[in-house]
């Protein structure tokens, strides 16, 4: 039985990509797509972030203009939700994408009060396009839709299954944390996440659960309320 009514989906784009690395992994895309159906069908309103690391990563283009840099992976995150939404579509589900700029008819200009009744109508919310501003990440703009819609979570699928002491990649010694505390976060300038979503996080009391995307149903136990990452409360 579901726990949450309303949750929060951050997907990594690069853990997207699959073992590519970059651009979309279709049986990825098709995996994810049926999580998220079978959430719908338990009566749980979806929606869903996603990264543009896929594509495109700002902060590794130091000579560029960080204005123009965030830009261009903000539209990454428009393919992205785009490129979803019609997967979703393809399984039978109603999505929508919505950014905070007007992009044409292509998207849907971000409002809550429509959002929230696209939710509750069974359409799974795309939030693309970030926060509309630079200097501002996808985890940020994860947490600032997840507060605005008051969804009861947010589950953040990444290509790591937790998070750690240290970087498990380069120490086998790493230690997995199962729960933390935003501050634990802020104080131990864990990575995982940034300091502005922790921060935010913290002052609006939503937890989050980071967990690996390619989980088996891993979306589904997240959203079911199986501890099967890290779970960050205050």
């Amino acid at each position: 039985m579901a726990k949450f009514k309303r949750v929060l989906i951050k997907l990594s784009g690069e853990a997207l990509a699959g073992l590519k690395g970059e651009g979309f992994d279709f049986s990825t895309a098709v995996k994810v797509s049926k999580q998220i159906k079978k959430l719908i069908e338990q009566g749980i309103e979806v929606s869903i972030v996603i990264g543009g690391g896929n594509f495109w990563r700002g902060r590794n283009s130091e000579s560029m203009d960080r204005t123009k840099a965030d830009q261009i992976g903000m539209l990454a995150t428009v393919m992205n939700s785009l490129y979803m939404a019609e997967i979703c579509r393809l399984q039978g589900l109603k999505s929508i994408v919505q950014t905070p700029f007007q992009i044409g008819t292509i998207t849907e200009q971000f409002n809550k009060d429509k959002a929230l009744s696209h939710m509750k109508n069974n359409t799974v919310v795309f939030f693309a396009g970030g926060t509309g501003h630079p200097f501002f990440s996808t985890d940020t703009s994860a947490v600032l839709r997840g507060c605005e819609i008051e969804a009861d979570i947010l589950l953040f699928a990444k290509n790591i299954d937790g998070v750690y002491d240290s970087d498990p990649k380069v120490n086998n010694e790493a230690k997995k944390f199962t729960k933390l505390s935003f501050k634990d976060i802020l104080d131990k300038q864990l990575k995982v996440i940034d300091g502005t979503a922790a921060s935010l996080c913290m002052e609006q009391n939503i937890p989050i659960l980071i967990f690996k995307l390619d989980t088996e149903d891993g979306i589904i136990k997240a959203a079911y309320g199986e501890n099967i990452g890290t779970l960050i409360t205050n």
